[in-house]
Order: structure tokens, then sequence, then C-alpha cells
């Protein structure tokens, strides 16, 4: 028996070639799910065509996203928080600058994620173990179970598909427009060094069971009633029919530890306290970067040592039009990322700058009427809304802040300290790129809104990880290519935790392949 810790992407596809290597499998989780009552709600609505939705309903699903009330910090799930809930308590967490946050949901923060799923590059691998070429077969093996839309583009040549039959997913009006002037100046935006494709995303044609794909209902940002964006917690569903597969929900582990015959879990159960324990061969780490480090520090004995959270700076700001796109409010669209436009230029940074591009969503016209405030009369609303899109982009961690982590001997429970350090270079490589889209602005038919930029917190954008990074020789606060510490034999860090540098390119698709290859080559070795 292998036990795995973790329901987020990393654990499912731990869990799926644990599986696939003939092994019996004990999932341990925290398991915390979606409220009763909102989840009723969803499924009623996942009945139904859009059409027929009943306003109520919908606005209770959209509960806490609302800009004019609140600034967004955590993204919720159905209107529901519980993707965040708990945690800071059962950890023991501080933050000082800090926007990351650990989950104990089921599914973890598949919950809230925005789909986005594009490989790293091997020119932003500098300083890895492991290679895109190593990576490559599992990257293919987690979008066989994950679902891609996607499509052969001029991004291909650069990120590999690795799937050979992605769905596609139509461009709205607004995305559409700017594509039809990426493809007119593709040469000149290339040798600019500006590539641009489609956006991949972990998105199903259709749920398993069959029936319509996307609608276009605009409820991305929400939650999708009918399940069509990749939440690991449905591959859990289907993997609990495997009679080689456990789940165990409702527990936080707080120890593990290893001989030379087996490796142990020591826990308790959510709300009554009560001790468990599991034996298992190994162990696989998948509960997050913030609980796999804490529980790696605390079980060699680790503390009030600093170890240090790579993090990919996440920052926005909206591309302006000068004319607009009429009555977007009333389009069918879906309001995932519709293009992805990826910058390589040494000029800027040695490594990939990934931008990912929005157009309308209710959001983004909250997002308008907040700013301006009380000139925020809806005619002039709509008008700006027409001709925005928004841009999300990330910096690789060599360009980014990052984040501290302490932990510290505690008598109930240890704490964590989690602290921003703050990064110089950061804004100067934030500023180069938007002055490079300006450069090309008469060709994208849009020019960067340089007053609206808006850089993050460290951990805001949840790409993060490298605490205790794969080195080929790993020291004392470093990994091997198996995730395990200098004389670990059996415990396994295998979500991003383990990733030696944070690439700027989306984190989930690597940190599931990279899982899903330890898990493939610990079998492979013998004990």
């Amino acid at each position: 028996m292998n036990l795995v810790v973790g329901s987020g992407p990393a654990g499912i596809a731990c869990a799926q070639a644990l599986l696939a290597g003939g092994s019996e499998v004990c999932l341990v989780d925290a398991g915390l799910t979606l409220e009763p009552e909102r989840a009723a709600i969803t499924r009623r609505l996942a009945g139904e065509a859009p059409a027929a939705w009943d306003a109520a309903s919908v606005a209770r699903l959209r509960e806490g996203m609302d800009q004019a009330e609140t600034t967004v910090i955590l993204k919720r799930s159905f209107g529901s928080d519980f993707p965040y809930r708990g945690a800071d308590e059962e950890f023991g967490l501080t933050y000082e600058g800090v926007a990351l946050r650990p989950s104990l949901a089921r599914g973890g923060l598949s919950n809230v994620w925005g789909a986005a799923m594009l490989p790293y590059r091997a020119g932003d691998l500098a300083g890895w173990p492991v290679s895109v070429e190593e990576l490559a077969p599992h990257y293919r093996a987690v979008l066989g179970f994950t679902g891609l839309a996607g499509q052969q583009d001029d991004l291909t040549s650069l990120f590999p598909l690795y799937h050979p039959n992605p769905t596609t997913l139509p461009f709205s009006r607004q995305a559409g427009r700017l594509w039809t002037r990426l493809e007119k100046h593709r040469g000149r935006l290339r040798r600019a060094g500006l590539h641009f494709g489609a956006a991949r995303l972990a998105v199903q044609a259709a749920p398993a069971s069959g029936g319509r794909g996307c609608v276009r209902c605009g409820m991305c940002m929400y939650g999708c009633p009918y399940g069509f964006i990749y939440n690991s917690a449905d591959t859990l569903a289907d993997l609990m029919k495997n009679p080689r597969f456990r789940y165990q929900p409702g527990i936080v582990v707080r120890r593990v530890s290893e001989s030379a015959t087996e490796a142990v879990i020591e826990g308790r159960y959510i709300g009554s306290g009560e001790s468990w324990s599991a034996r298992g061969e190994r162990i696989f780490l998948a509960a997050g970067v913030i609980p796999t480090t804490r529980l790696l520090l605390s079980a060699r004995g680790i503390y009030d040592r600093p170890v240090w959270i790579r993090d990919s700076q996440y920052f926005l700001f909206p591309l302006l039009a000068p004319t607009g796109v009429p009555d977007v409010q009333q389009e069918a669209l879906h309001a995932l990322s519709q293009i992805f436009l990826e910058i390589i230029d040494p000029k800027i940074s040695p490594h990939t700058v990934h931008l990912q591009l929005y157009s309308y969503s209710d959001l983004i016209a909250g997002g308008i009427r907040t700013a301006l405030g009380p000139l925020g009369h809806p005619w002039l609303v709509r008008q700006l809304a027409e001709r925005t899109i928004i841009v999300q982009g990330y910096l690789h961690s060599d360009h980014s802040s990052r984040i501290r982590m302490v932990l510290e001997k505690g008598e109930a429970i240890d704490r964590t300290r989690l602290t921003a350090e703050l990064n110089p270079a950061t804004p100067r490589i934030v500023a180069r790129v938007l002055r490079k889209l300006l450069g090309s602005a008469w060709r994208l038919g849009m020019a960067p809104g340089f007053s609206q930029l808006q850089l993050t917190p460290p951990g805001r954008g949840y790409h993060c990880g490298g605490s205790l990074p794969m080195r080929a020789q790993p020291g004392e606060l470093e990994t091997d290519t198996l995730g395990r510490p200098p004389g670990w034999r059996r415990v396994h860090a295998v979500d991003a935790t383990v990733l030696p540098s944070i690439p700027a390119t989306t984190i989930t698709l690597s940190a599931m392949a990279n899982a899903h290859r330890i898990a493939s080559a610990a079998l492979a070795e013998s004990l």
C-alpha cells in the first residue's frame, strides 16, 4: 500500500501513476466540500439551460465576488470560501504581506483555478535536474484525464500540445477581433519576440456522462455548474471505483516518518480531534507547498530556519482599443482566458514572460465600475468594457519576489510564519513588458493601460513552490529527483514544493506531470 496526502491536482496525478503501476493506494485528505445548500443550487442549474436559470440562484453562486463591495483577494467557488476554510488555524499560519493560502478542500485549489494549461519550455528550466524530455510522457498522461481545449498554432513549436485531439472553444467577438490582427501581423510580431496562440484550458468538451459541451454561460469565474472546467475532485470520484484505491477524508496530517521497513502518517480527524494513523510502503506528499514544506521541516526537526517559497510574479493591466465591440454584455461566451501571448526577448528577460488575455466578463465590468467610483455611469462603464481586454501576466521566479517561511515550535501545534520579501527588479521587468506591448500597439490595435497596472503581493497568482527544490545532489533543505530529503527513502514530496524554479508559464500542468513522474519512478525503484 502506498499513501498519498492531498486530493489536489498533484495528488491525483500521483495516485493515477501509482494505480497504473499496479500499486494499492490510500489517499488521505481533509476533504472539505461545498455547503449542501449551494451544492443543491449548482445541481439544479446543471440540469437546466442558462436561459432557464432564476436570477436569485445565480446571484447566490456569485456572492463574495462583487468588486463594488470588496477587493477580491480570495476567488470563491460557487460563492463559497470552502477551498480555504480552516487552513490557517490547522497549520498555525500568520502572514505578512503574503497572498498565498493553502487549501483543505477536496480537489484543493482546482476548485478555484483558471484552468490554464501550458507546459514548461526547456529554456526556462536552467538548474533543473529533470528535463522537458523526461516530463513529456507525463504531460501526455496528465492531459489524458484532464482534457484540453486548444489548437495547433504558432505556440505549438515552442510548447507542444501533448494531446492528440484537443477540443476547441470559440473566441468571443472581442478576442476574435484581436486574433485577426495578430494573424495579420504574425511575422513581424514573431520577429519582435511576441508569440501568440489560443489559450490552452483544462476544459472538457462534454462531461464523462455525455451531453452538451460548453454552453458559454459566462459563469467560469464563479464555478461551472456543468462541471466542464477540470477539478481533480472529479478524477478522485473516478478513482474511487478502482478496487485498489481507498479514499480517507476528514484527516489533517500532523506528522510523517519512516523506518527501514515502512512509512507512517499520523494525523487527526477534523472536528473530533481523534488521532488517526496509517502505514504504507511509501508516502507521497501533495498537500500544497505550505503544508508539504511544513510536514517535512517538522519531521526533520528543522525549526526557526527560513526556507524560501518561490513565486511567479502576477500582475494585471488592461489593453485598451480605440473602438469597442458593441453589446458584449449580451454575448454568449466563456470567461476563461481566450488568448496566450508569450514574450521571448532577452532585452526584457532571459526567460519567457507569459500573458493570459481575457475578454469581457461581468467581473471586468464590475472592476471598471469600482475604478470609476462616482463617475461610473452605466453608459461609460459599458463603453469602456467594450474596449477592454484584461491581461494577467506572470514572470519567472528569478525576476519575482519570494516568501520567507519559518516553522516555529508550538505547544499545541507548530506555528508557520510567512513573510513577503520583495524583489526590487520586478517592477522594472514588468515596465519593460508594457513598453514592449506599447511598441506593437498599432499591430495589436490596442495599447496597454500603464496607470491601471497592478503588481500583486507575493503568492497572489498561486504559481508558487520550490521551497525544497530538487537537485541532483541535494543539500539539507533540498530534495532529490524523487522529492526526498537527504537520507530519506520512503517519503516523497511530489507537489510544487520540489520545483527548482517557477517558470512564468502555468504551473499546474507541470506540477501534475512531475508528480506523475516521481510516482512512476518510485514504483520502478527497489527499496
